[in-house]
């Protein structure tokens, strides 16, 4: 029912486990696609990501993957976009280079400052990667955050952000020296910046959500606009 790309990053074996996790009680069979192909022959794509923008949406087209993802997002597919593979939902990412993305969610991806104030030690910076966990402040409901509260924590490990051109997009945000959107969703694409395969029972339970909504589509809103 679901497809897990497989185009060359880091994450993918991290991020089929946590959805085999959640999988089973479901009974959702979760695969891992290695070539390009008709994805709606399944009910969902998850985008994993790790590393730099850059090469990680040179290997996607490399691959072929871009074009059968497109394809099957417009027809209502629902997609997950998890850490950089929520970047590349977006227009454009900043990372070593100007960097086209997939044009699924307006916005940009822009790098932290280097001078942002950290308010734990005042007249030091914030470090740069952001390392570690944060809060996920929930600021619209929707089915990918069921039973999810705001404030939780989540895994993040990133040096960039994305930077939303359409606020009724952004589902929750973070706070690191500036109020940035950590989980989004515009029309049927959604995206998760912090790791859910490292983020706990709150990782699982988004992923949990995911795969309802799949095996729930048509009873819900799943491709409903944001």
């Amino acid at each position: 029912m679901i497809a897990i790309l497989d185009y060359g990053v880091g994450n993918l074996r991290s991020v089929y486990k946590a959805f085999e996790t959640v999988a089973g009680p479901l009974g959702i069979p979760v695969d891992i696609v290695e070539r390009p192909t008709d994805l709606t022959r399944w009910r969902a794509v998850v985008l994993p990501g790790q590393g730099a923008f850059g090469d990680s949406i040179n290997n996607l087209r490399r691959q072929g993957f871009e074009r059968p993802l497109l394809d099957a997002v417009e027809t209502g597919m629902p997609l997950l976009g998890i850490c950089v593979g929520m970047q590349m939902l977006f227009d454009s990412s900043e990372e070593m280079g100007q960097h086209e993305g997939l044009h699924l969610i307006p916005g940009a991806v822009r790098r932290f400052a280097d001078t942002m104030p950290d308010p734990a030690h005042p007249g030091h910076a914030l470090r740069v990667p952001q390392i570690g966990w944060n809060q996920l402040h929930v600021r619209q409901s929707d089915p990918l955050l069921a039973n999810v509260p705001s404030g939780v924590h989540a895994y993040f490990a990133h040096s960039y952000f994305c930077d939303a051109s359409n606020a009724g997009a952004v589902l929750a945000s973070t706070d690191y020296g500036i109020d940035y959107p950590s989980i989004v969703r515009y029309r049927n694409a959604w995206g998760i910046q912090p790791h859910p395969e490292k983020s706990h029972t709150v990782g699982l339970r988004i992923l949990g959500n995911f795969m309802t909504m799949v095996a729930n589509a048509g009873s819900d809103d799943t491709a409903g606009a944001a």
